[in-house]
């Protein structure tokens, strides 16, 4: 099921976090217990990156990727990158990139296939996202009239969740494109900004504290996280990702 946290009194944990299919990151100077809730969930099966962007620990608004690569702001240090690249698995590719739109995580939603993307992202930027996520497809769209993208919905090879005020027809038109399921939802009590409250890979999700039981259960749904017993979880998981990555 999907698990209720915090991070240093912050329900905005997609703002302090990055969960793909094969990596973890997440802010530096967080607490314990935070790190605790992640590595005691995903440390068996994917690494959980301790990381900074810029000197910043706000890596989840600044970065984007999936199972195959991370793109990170022109702003990231030579030392950052580094790390990054010492502590990621080898066969993520770790691209700095020069964009204006430098909240990458803002502007960017993917899955391990598609991606969503400000509709004035740089042709040069679109390229990359395409060539280092090793992706299919990558539109230029907006969810519910907002351009942040990434801000606003949130994506994995199940599904997909999208801003409450989502025409049904967008998201029809939207999971045409994408070929996932989705659902116009919230998190933290009914706030719109989902990606801030919610980081979710196929199967593991992690929520702002203030989340309801009816935004879990929808969330729970539309992502299908299971009450699957941890250990099968890991072992498939594994499975999984050797399968893929060899």
């Amino acid at each position: 099921m999907a698990i209720r946290c915090q991070f240093e009194g912050s329900n905005e944990i997609g703002v302090f976090t990055k969960l793909t299919n094969s990596y973890c990151l997440v802010g530096i100077g967080g607490t314990q217990n935070f790190y605790s809730t992640f590595e005691e969930q995903l440390g068996e099966v994917i690494p959980v990156v301790h990381a900074s962007i810029a000197g910043c620990r706000i890596v989840g608004t600044l970065v984007a990727g999936n199972r195959h690569g991370l793109l990170v702001p022109n702003s990231t240090t030579d030392a950052e990158l580094q790390s990054l690249r010492d502590h990621l698995p080898d066969k993520v590719k770790v691209q700095r990139i020069e964009e204006r739109l430098s909240a990458l995580g803002n502007v960017i939603t993917c899955n391990d296939y598609v991606a969503l993307v400000h509709p004035d992202i740089d042709q040069e930027t679109e390229e990359l996202i395409r060539d280092v996520l090793q992706l299919e497809d990558v539109f230029r769209h907006t969810v519910a009239n907002n351009v942040l993208v990434g801000s606003y919905s949130v994506l994995t090879n199940q599904g997909g969740i999208v801003h409450p005020s989502t025409s049904i027809q967008e998201q029809e038109e939207l999971c045409g494109l994408l070929q996932v399921p989705l659902v116009a939802g919230t998190v933290n009590r009914g706030s719109n900004g989902v990606s801030a409250g919610l980081v979710v890979n196929d199967w593991a999700a992690f929520v702002g504290l203030e989340t309801t039981a009816t935004e879990l259960n929808v969330i729970e749904s539309i992502f299908k996280i299971s009450d699957t017993p941890h250990s099968a979880i890991t072992t498939t998981m594994r499975d999984v990702l050797v399968d893929s990555l060899t």
